[in-house]
């Protein structure tokens, strides 16, 4: 009997950004995630930042729900903008887990200065 290994975060952040990769070339007029692209860049980050607003706004509300709504948006456009880029959530969790078990400030004082 062979036992199946439940999905993970990571697993559904994959299937996420498959999903928005493969409607990258798509029609705007039918895919949103076609009309972000099609806007391109600067668009892209423009919702991220309201996401992100939208995430400290329920934050200071207090409503989980409502937290986790927000959070949801702010990833989703997260991995649009990876997917911009080039890059994937995968490259994200392997940055985390590099700094795993590292001090916060130490990881921050190893950074290049700009």
């Amino acid at each position: 009997m062979t036992t199946q290994t439940p999905p993970t975060s990571q697993d559904s952040l994959a299937r996420l950004a498959e999903v928005i990769a493969s409607r990258r070339g798509g029609d705007p007029d039918k895919s949103y995630v076609a009309r972000l692209f099609h806007k391109g860049t600067d668009t892209i980050l423009k919702k991220i930042g309201e996401e992100a607003t939208e995430v400290v706004i329920a934050a200071k509300d207090g409503d989980a729900q409502k937290i986790v709504y927000e959070v949801a948006d702010l990833w989703f456009h997260s991995v649009v903008a990876l997917t911009q880029f080039g890059l994937t959530p995968a490259d994200v969790i392997a940055e985390l887990e590099r700094r795993e078990g590292l001090s916060g400030l130490a990881e921050f004082a190893s950074r290049p200065k700009t």
